[in-house]
């Protein structure tokens, strides 16, 4: 039997046990082209390029099967993710796509569907870097905010669905805020990812506990390449 170097210097581990979280972030859409603010009023959906990434996705998992063991499927309530889920779960098991509101993107309050300058004109910006407790806009909700309710939204589910592989169809925000969780990072961190549509972020939660698995897996490449 080999023998293991010590637990700290070791660069390889354990299959995973506990809850595996796949955060799908939602194809290119709408108000990302026109520059708005994409909350419940300002998300129009996916764009023709959205969807197409969406079946491309589709078109990978129907070939590779990976996620023929998935327990649950989630999505945020946005316009964009419900679509990418309703194209991309036609590929997965047969389980009810279940809506839940902590999966959505920063909720921006009064800013929800301006245009990018015009939400500045209006309310300034928050400057998160100087302070991430401040709103987005009024009535919306700060950095710090935004990590707080996606964290508890991933240790409910990961005690919902105590073990196996979970989908949820997100939002950029939202995998950033998984990123912070497996990295151990501090609430007011901002990692500024390039997190691209329709790409695949994996964590896994055990005992609360939670661990990166795979990040950015850029499936509509890797689908259309076939």
């Amino acid at each position: 039997m080999p023998i293991e170097p010590p637990q700290g210097f070791r660069t390889s581990g354990e299959e995973p046990r506990g809850t595996r979280l796949v955060l799908v972030r939602h194809g290119e859409a709408g108000c990302n082209v026109a520059g708005v603010v994409g909350g419940p009023r300002g998300c129009t959906g996916l764009t023709d390029l959205g969807r197409e990434q969406a079946r491309a996705l589709a078109q990978r998992l129907a070939l590779t099967r990976e996620f023929d063991d998935a327990v649950a499927i989630y999505s945020s309530v946005l316009a964009r993710a419900k679509e990418t889920a309703a194209i991309v779960s036609t590929s997965l098991p047969a389980h009810e796509v279940r809506e839940d509101c902590d999966l959505c993107e920063l909720h921006p309050g009064l800013a929800d569907a301006m245009e990018w300058d015009e939400m500045v004109a209006t309310f300034g910006g928050p400057d998160w870097d100087v302070d991430p407790t401040e709103p987005f806009a009024p009535g919306g909700e700060s950095w710090v905010g935004f990590y707080e309710r996606c964290v508890g939204a991933f240790l409910r589910l990961s005690e919902t669905h105590p073990q196996g592989r979970v989908l949820l169809f997100v939002h950029g925000g939202v995998v950033e805020q998984a990123m912070k969780m497996a990295m151990g990072a501090a609430p007011a961190a901002r990692l500024r990812l390039r997190t691209v549509h329709c790409s695949l972020t994996e964590i896994e939660i055990d005992q609360g506990q939670a661990h990166l698995l795979r990040y950015n897996d850029r499936a509509p490449r890797a689908a259309t390449a076939r």
